[in-house]
Parts: structure tokens; C-alpha cells; sequence
């Protein structure tokens, strides 16, 4: 379409949208304004650079030998400027602790410091560019049992205290040189693939290596913690230690930010009801978007009925200084950088079609208590001009509307990443 067309077409959306008491203009400020944390490990299967890399594991699996994969750090961020030119709005990224350049001998995870992500550091700081961190608890010798911070060792639990507890203090120093805190999301493997006989016993550890953990506070304005449960994995079906309700307790009791990974819940929950129950008593909460198919497979986001719903409740309860937002998946059956791009988008398309909504007057049926009106507002919004609307908020900031980010990507493809071997 041409960009007359589009603009023709984004003006009749905004007349359309007016007529249900939507004002577009404030949506497209609105959605501008809400950063996305793109996550490192979708350009490299969750490989990392440290020398000796270790099997994934932890119930994670990545599928798929798409060429072009990034080898180093430098591919890596080349990767991800692609990627971001074909984003609209705010973003971040998300770097997880084993993606540090190490140099010819690496300190040790228990080790890690901020001079292992000096460039990232540099990097980031000349897109102005904000980092989020996580502590890597998986694809090391040390996690092999797949048990870290409850193992009944008290020597492997001090390993991966230590572990965390630099990276918290990677992350703080993040946070101090952005002037945005970082986000250190705190997920470990641990589990068993039968029942334990005393599952209380692993949770009182990982209970008393959480606390000695955030025995060190930063100020909010560096730092925020997070932690993230899951429902189950690879070799954890029977018994996961750090469950949902087990992470939600403690984040009620510690003041600590809870993390909803949409794959990381039974097919039938719903993540969006979430939302309302737990924002009251959490300082905040950080959404994992991702789309599991029959299980926790971390497949790249679409415009689901799910996504719309959690953007939905995320936008009705406009606390955005208390939620963050990241992608989590990984897909190694097609182009890395499209999966990025694909997820990231539709991610963004999830929250411009919740703050499009008609909410006036869908509030005003509640009121009077109209179920069926209430009904045919939500059954006729998918039908109001979304498209054109997106279009317009692609071309404010000068990228690709529509498929359009598919051709960049493919010369990419053919001049960069088939010449990786």
C-alpha cells in the first residue's frame, strides 16, 4: 500500500474508532511509552560464550539447526540491531549471565563480574538501550542433578548462591549506569522426575538460599528482583521446587517482583486472570511472553486469544511502573532474527489492540448489568480497522509495516548469516 493510501485508510480508522469513544491518538502515545525486554538467547539457542559450554538441560530443549546462529557476542548484537531496526516503540534487553565475554579464562559463575559485560555495557549505552540480567542456573556441571539452590549439598548450594549473588550485583550496576533499574529474573531447574519423599524439605532450602541471597539491598532505582515458577519440565514432571504458588508466597512475604511465563502454566489456566489477583499484594509483576503447544515448548509469540487477553488485563490496570515486559522463547527451526522480530510485534499489536478497545463502553454494560451488549462490543472489536492503526504506528517510527520486515531480513540471511558455519 502505498504511504498515501495508509494514511487515508489510518484516518478513516481513527473516525471509526471515535465512533466507539476510542481516541486513537492517545493509544498510539500510550503504547510508545511501554518498553519490551527482548531476551539474548533466542539468537543463539541458549548457547552462550562461555568456553566450556555445557549441555542445556534443566528441562529445557531447543529444536530446530536453522543456519546462521550467532557464534560470539559481536554476531550477536549485530543480530539484534537488525532486529531492533525492524521493531517499533521502546525496547530492552534481556541478557542472561552465561552470554558474558570471558576472555581466555573465565572467573568461575560463582565469579562473574561487571568487567565480563563491559561491552555489552558500551554497546547498550550508545543506543540508549536499558539491560535486564539473569543468573544462568543450568547448562553447568553443577547443575547436572537438576537441583541448584535446594540441593541437599551444602557446597552446590554455595556455589549457586554465590552465582546469584554477583549477578545481582552485575544487574545493580546496570542499573546505576542506565539510570533505569534492571531487572535481575531469577529461574532455576529445580525438581525431580518422581515425587520426592520430603517436598518440603526443598523448598525450606531454597527458602533459606533466597533469603541469604537478597541479604544485599540495592535501591529500586538500580535494581529490581524477580522470580519466575513453572509448572513442570524435562526431568521435572512429578515435582518442581520453585512452583507458582511456592514464588508467589514468597514474593507477597519478601516484597519481590513475581514472574508469569505464559508457558509455564496448565493449558487451561488462564495468566490474564493473574493479573488482577496478584498486582494488589507484589511490589510488581514481570510477563514471560511466550506460547506453549501441548507443553512448555517456548514456541515464538503470535496474536493469540491469549496474548490479547493478558494485554487486555495489563492495560486495565495501568500500572506500568510496576510491570515489565520480556519475551521468552526460543526457536531454532527458522531465522533466529525473525523469530524476534514476529514475537516482538505481536506483542506490541496485543497492546495496541487492548488500549483500542472500547472500554467506555464496555464498562457501561457492566453497570447496567447488559450481558448481551457486553458481549457484542467484545465480539465486534476484533472487526474495528486495527490494521491501519498499526500500520500508522510502524511508520512513526520508521519501520516496515506489514510483512515488509521479511525482505531485510532475508538479504540479511543471504549476505551474513548463511556465510556462519
Amino acid at each position: 500500500m502505498s504511504d498515501e493510501r495508509a494514511r487515508e485508510a489510518f484516518e478513516i480508522a481513527k473516525e471509526t474508532y471515535a465512533g466507539e469513544g476510542v481516541d486513537v491518538e492517545n493509544a498510539l502515545s500510550a503504547l510508545a511509552d511501554i518498553p519490551i525486554s527482548l531476551h539474548c538467547w533466542q539468537g543463539d539457542d541458549v548457547g552462550g560464550f562461555e568456553q566450556a559450554a555445557g549441555t542445556l538441560g534443566g528441562g529445557l530443549a531447543v529444536t530446530g539447526a536453522y543456519p546462521g546462529k550467532a557464534r560470539t557476542a559481536g554476531e550477536l548484537r549485530d543480530d539484534l540491531d537488525l532486529a531492533f531496526s525492524l521493531i517499533p516503540g521502546r525496547r530492552r534487553l534481556n541478557l542472561h549471565a552465561i552470554y558474558g565475554e570471558f576472555g581466555p579464562k573465565h572467573p568461575g559463575r560463582d565469579r562473574i563480574g561487571a568487567a565480563d559485560f563491559a561491552r555489552w555495557r558500551e554497546w547498550a549505552g550508545k543506543k540508549n538501550l536499558p539491560l535486564d540480567f539473569n543468573a544462568t542456573c543450568f547448562s553447568h556441571p553443577m547443575a547436572e542433578s537438576g537441583l541448584t539452590l535446594s540441593h541437599p549439598d551444602p557446597a552446590v548450594r554455595r556455589f549457586w548462591i554465590d552465582h546469584v549473588i554477583a549477578c545481582r550485583e552485575v544487574a545493580a550496576g546496570f542499573g546505576r549506569t542506565q539510570k533505569s533499574p534492571c531487572l535481575h529474573n531469577l529461574w532455576i531447574p529445580d525438581g525431580m522426575k518422581e515425587t520426592p519423599a520430603d517436598r518440603a524439605g526443598f523448598r525450606t532450602r531454597l527458602e533459606k538460599s533466597l533469603d541469604e541471597i537478597y541479604q544485599t539491598a540495592y535501591p529500586d532505582a538500580e535494581l529490581r528482583d524477580s522470580l519466575e515458577g513453572k509448572l513442570f519440565g524435562l526431568g521435572s514432571e512429578a515435582f518442581v521446587v520453585g512452583s507458582n504458588e511456592f514464588y508467589a508466597g514468597y514474593a507477597v512475604s519478601r516484597r519481590k517482583f513475581l514472574c508469569l511465563d505464559l508457558g509455564h502454566f496448565h493449558p487451561t489456566e488462564s495468566v490474564a486472570d493473574k493479573i488482577s489477583a496478584l498486582l494488589p499484594f507484589v511490589p510488581g509483576l514481570v510477563i514471560h511472553f511466550s506460547r506453549g503447544l501441548r507443553w512448555d515448548s517456548d514456541h515464538v509469540v503470535l496474536l493469540t486469544d491469549e496474548i490479547s487477553e493478558v494485554c487486555g488485563e495489563l492495560v486495565r490496570a495501568a500500572a506500568w511502573d510496576r510491570v515489565n515486559l520480556a519475551l521468552d522463547y526460543f526457536d531454532g527451526s527458522l531465522n533466529r532474527i525473525g523469530a524476534w522480530v514476529i514475537g516482538a510485534r505481536a506483542v506490541l499489536k496485543g497492546l495496541l489492540q487492548a488500549l483500542l478497545q472500547p472500554w467506555a463502553r464496555l464498562e457501561e454494560a457492566d453497570r447496567r448489568g447488559d450481558g448481551m451488549a457486553r458481549l457484542s462490543i467484545r465480539e465486534n472489536a476484533p472487526m474495528l480497522p486495527l490494521g491501519a492503526v498499526w500500520d500508522e504506528f510502524c511508520r512513526r517510527f520508521e519501520v516496515p509495516a506489514g510483512t515488509g520486515f521479511v525482505e531485510p531480513i532475508r538479504r540479511y540471511e543471504d549476505e551474513v548469516l548463511r556465510r556462519r558455519v
